[in-house]
């Protein structure tokens, strides 16, 4: 057993343009994405809101509600908004009309808002109005019906402090372009297809020497797959690891504190692109440079659906064809790293690793298959 690992370990990482593509094409990918992501990856969890131009008009502020949404606005400017006075609602509403500004304030007895479309700051406009109405309206029932509660009220409004801050469940601000670097990684498991169709490749006595030799002797077919799937996994494993490595400390990508977590998907992967491999390489019949094609096709059309070249390609494909998302290791690779880097969610990383446990050992299952029915009549 020890020198079947030995000599396929020292055959496999002599094969420098195999090497090439399991880990040299994913560093220089990664390193693509972050120049072209620019200093964005950089402010990674530095998320700032951008004050919402807003324009005031004031038509009648003699009511005490109105000056009260007077000091409301004030407190508000420099903060959430950016206010321009204007004179008029005509000037206010061709400021709105030029896209100068997202929406118009009305200063009176009862205030009111006018935008021109919806959108997230829009909607944060109407929040704020609703908000202040809501709580004008509270002040108006103490003082009413309990006005010694009154000042206990006012002093539960000035001593008011943000509880709410942009962050993701595991701790981190999410950066919308490190999905691709989460895809990436995944494209880089699924690339053990290179090695493993490399390595059934040599078990094939009709195309290779050393599947000649290999297939007269006396050792069982099974644990010769076994043998190739652990030097595989072994080297790919180290591949992925390197490139976390890379991503991490050079590029400074944060995947998540749980490196326990981290490397359990990074094992699961390696297990799943090699397992990739042994299978189609031992099924398929074509010459070595056929399957490399369709090993490049079997890594690069599910990266693609994981979010590789069209960052939202997985969100549109969960929401039409959820299935196709749990059936696409990259797919489920990537969303294991979303739960540990974002989500924080176990129950939905262990049910990822579970599938790629069920991939690989049918997988396998198939690369024996393949090599156990193989027979020549002569060698």
């Amino acid at each position: 057993m020890l020198f079947l690992f030995k000599y396929r370990f020292l055959q496999t990482i002599r094969e420098f343009s195999i090497m090439f593509w399991a880990l040299g094409f994913p560093i220089i990918l990664g390193t693509l994405f972050y120049f072209s992501f620019g200093t964005s990856i950089e402010a990674a969890g530095e998320t700032e809101w951008d004050e919402i131009k807003t324009a005031v008009v004031t038509e009648d502020s003699s009511s005490e509600n109105a000056k009260s949404f007077e000091i409301f606005l004030e407190n508000m400017d420099g903060e959430l908004l950016e206010i321009t006075r204007v004179s008029s609602g005509d000037e206010a509403l061709k400021l709105l009309n030029e896209d100068k500004v997202t929406g118009i304030y009305y200063v009176k007895e009862a205030p009111s808002l006018t935008v021109g479309k919806n959108g997230l700051d829009e909607s944060i406009l109407t929040s704020a109005l609703d908000s202040f109405n809501q709580n004008s309206a509270m002040v108006r029932d103490v003082l009413s019906e309990h006005p010694d509660r009154l000042p206990a009220v006012l002093a539960s409004y000035g001593d008011y402090r943000q509880s709410v801050r942009e962050e993701t469940l595991g701790g981190k601000t999410l950066n919308p372009n490190v999905q691709y670097f989460f895809a990436l990684i995944a494209y880089a498991c699924l690339s053990g297809v290179f090695l493993g169709v490399r390595a059934s490749f040599d078990t094939q006595a009709n195309l290779t020497a050393l599947g000649a030799r290999r297939s007269v002797t006396p050792t069982h077919r099974f644990k010769l797959v076994i043998v190739d799937m652990l030097v595989l996994v072994t080297i790919h494993f180290a591949d992925i690891l390197i490139l976390n490595l890379y991503v991490t400390q050079i590029l400074k990508i944060s995947l998540g504190d749980d490196i326990f977590s981290l490397l359990v998907v990074d094992l699961m992967g390696s297990i799943i692109g090699v397992c990739m491999g042994l299978a189609f390489g031992s099924i398929s019949k074509m010459d070595l440079g056929m399957k490399m094609g369709f090993s490049v096709g079997l890594t690069l059309f599910p990266g693609f659906l994981s979010g590789l070249m069209f960052g939202n390609m997985k969100n549109i494909i969960e929401l039409h064809c959820p299935l196709i998302n749990r059936i696409n290791p990259a797919a489920v690779l990537s969303d294991a790293f979303y739960c540990l880097g974002i989500y924080n969610d176990m129950e939905r990383f262990r049910r990822c690793i579970l599938i790629l446990a069920f991939m690989s050992i049918l997988l396998l299952f198939s690369a024996f298959l393949g090599v156990r029915r193989d027979s020549y009549d002569s060698i």
